[in-house]
């Protein structure tokens, strides 16, 4: 399976998106197989920075981009979405889940 990172950002649709919209879009991607955390290496859950998913699948890039694109808008109207694989990862600063 390829792992994949996917950012969504929602737009003004007519109105500011709200908390309550961004926990929406949460619960969107969730149920799409899409999670707010990454593990690391020595399997220590850390939570990912908002509205950044991770997430494993056997579909393309462009499948999962539409997958999360299709959360997104049922959330929202409007969104700019990014998918791209991501093998390896590193970071810094996140906070454990």
């Amino acid at each position: 399976m390829t792992r994949y990172m996917t950012r969504v950002e929602l737009h003004e649709n007519p109105y500011k998106p709200t908390a309550q919209d961004y926990e929406k879009l949460h619960a969107a991607m969730e149920a799409k197989g899409f999670a707010r955390t990454i593990k690391s290496g020595d399997g220590i859950l850390y939570k990912l920075p908002s509205a950044m998913y991770y997430g494993e699948s056997t579909l393309t890039t462009a499948e999962v981009m539409k997958h999360a694109s299709a959360a997104a808008k049922s959330v929202c109207g409007k969104c700019s979405v990014i998918t791209s694989e991501a093998p390896n990862s590193a970071w810094e600063g996140l906070a454990k889940a």
